[in-house]
């Protein structure tokens, strides 16, 4: 054996040596990948039955919001009748109140200067 023939036998050696280390970190990637994997199959699996939970959610919030949505326009409806009987209540008995209470002050008012009279 020569020199060169040696030369390359440590080469090979220390190659080999160099593979051996590098596969470790190889095989254990791997095994993060088949990890990674498998969490995202398990988000897939359990995203379906979540999907579905959620469209109910949605479907049953939006028929609640309709029934708000009726309530919400009987109460304008009441609001507004109660305006315009405020309104009426107001035009018909207002002026003849106001009528009345500033006689009954002209009235006390005589039977006061006529008692310190």
């Amino acid at each position: 054996m020569t020199g060169g023939d040696i030369a390359g036998l440590i080469a090979a050696g220390v190659f080999a040596i160099l593979v051996g280390l590098m596969a470790v970190p190889l095989l254990k990637l791997g095994k993060v990948f088949d990890e990674a994997r498998r969490a995202i199959k398990d988000v897939g699996d359990g995203a379906s039955p979540l999907l579905t939970e959620v469209t109910s959610t949605v479907s049953t919030t939006n028929k609640q919001l309709e029934k708000v949505d009726g309530i919400t326009t009987n109460v304008s409806e009441m609001s507004a009748n109660v305006s315009a009987l405020t309104s009426l209540f107001a035009a018909t008995l207002g002026s003849p109140v106001v009528k009345v209470a500033a006689f009954s002050y002209g009235v006390r008012q005589a039977v006061r200067g006529r008692k310190r009279r």
